[in-house]
């Protein structure tokens, strides 16, 4: 029994068995050969000596991998800070789009295309809505955040939108935000089965494990009239209170993984035990045991489409448009720019402000350490490993 475990000693543990009789495609077997051998030498190593006492210091390299629990806090206070320059004194609303479990086995045997539309769906009825002059009658902006887990690791799903409660009509004028919750949903539904009906009806989907019954041609028509009857509920929490909130905000949604390592509670030779919050009961905390290879199963399931990126921005906030407009946002409602803190600034610079660490001195004496040649140190990966 082992209390002080991490996720990458579940997959020391459990991988080879799992891997023996699953099916893992090669994103999820190159994420579980990262897991599996972050900072442990075969991604290289740093190493230093002190010009003062010569202690030497061996650093193991980090495999950067963003479904790995322990290269995510560098990266996302990174990407945190550099929102900073884009945000504005203005209410932000957090909007969630889901979609019903009955789509679940469809969507997870076609994540690109599946996954991709919900990206359509719910920018298209943000943007479509708020353009409309019933509504707003202007151009907003939003970031859009992909999630696939609940709080259990299950398959879940859904899109979560940070959206700029305001925007530009066609004379540069800001108007405050407002949409009705269930023109959002009513929208968003028509929006998403469209493109699921439309790749359907061009064959694009596959359809394997819980999703083969679909492959008749009744049953998949069955769905979508079960799905376009069903209310789809979206969800919008309250306005922020001001930019900075907003910022804290971002650093819990857009690199959070589906389990964090301060989650797993217990590991045994064959069970895992994790922490889960209970939505049918308050919220509340709880534990839940599953067996190893179960959790490495729902783990792997989280894992993204090659190339597939899980953050994007639109409308005011998108590339080519937040330079010039929200310096007009900015001007119009009198409010202050917020600087980038990390900018220009490099990784040991970054760590000793955020972190309060000099990784440029010496732990024993305080000297100053200076880098060895590493080309020595380091170890290849296994390229079927990285296939």
């Amino acid at each position: 029994m082992s209390k002080d475990c991490t996720i990458q000693d579940v997959f020391h543990r459990f991988y080879s068995s799992f891997e023996s009789t699953h099916s893992i495609s090669p994103a999820q077997r190159k994420a579980a050969y990262h897991i599996m051998n972050c900072k442990t030498g075969a991604f290289g190593v740093n190493v230093s000596v002190c010009e003062d006492c010569g202690c030497i210091s061996v650093h193991y390299n980090s495999c950067r991998d963003r479904c790995c629990p322990m290269c995510q806090e560098f990266p996302k206070e990174k990407w945190v800070d550099a929102r900073r320059e884009d945000i504005l004194d203005a209410p932000y609303f957090h909007v969630v789009f889901t979609v019903p479990e009955e789509l679940n086995p469809i969507i997870y045997s076609n994540q690109k295309f599946l996954y991709s539309a919900l990206y359509h769906a719910a920018s298209d009825t943000l943007s479509e809505l708020a353009a409309d002059s019933k509504y707003l009658g202007t151009d907003i902006g939003y970031i859009c955040i992909l999630h696939t887990w609940g709080s259990t690791m299950n398959f879940h799903p859904h899109i979560h939108a940070i959206v700029l409660g305001g925007g530009l009509d066609v004379k540069n004028h800001w108007k405050d935000f407002f949409l009705p919750i269930k023109v959002i949903s009513k929208t968003f539904r028509g929006k998403y089965m469209a493109e699921l009906k439309q790749l359907w009806e061009n064959d694009r989907l596959e359809f394997h494990g819980s999703a083969a019954p679909y492959k008749n041609h009744y049953t998949f028509k069955e769905l979508l009239n079960t799905c376009y009857a069903k209310e789809w509920i979206p969800y919008c929490k309250k306005p922020f209170d001001g930019a900075e909130s907003v910022i804290r905000y971002l650093g819990k949604y857009t690199h959070r993984i589906a389990i964090s390592n301060y989650r797993i509670k217990d590991m045994t030779e064959s069970t895992v035990t994790f922490s889960a919050k209970d939505y049918k009961n308050q919220g509340l905390w709880k534990e839940i045991t599953i067996s190893g290879e179960e959790f490495i199963r729902r783990f792997l399931m989280h894992v993204p489409p090659k190339r597939f990126v899980r953050i994007r921005h639109y409308g005011l906030l998108s590339s080519r448009n937040k330079k010039k407009k929200i310096t007009l946002c900015r001007n119009i409602l009198g409010c202050k720019k917020y600087i980038s803190k990390l900018k220009d600034m490099d990784a040991p610079a970054i760590i000793r402000l955020l972190y309060n660490k000099d990784i440029c001195k010496c732990s024993s004496c305080g000297g100053k350490i200076i880098p060895l040649p590493t080309e020595q140190h380091f170890i290849k990966p296994k390229p079927h490993m990285l296939c």
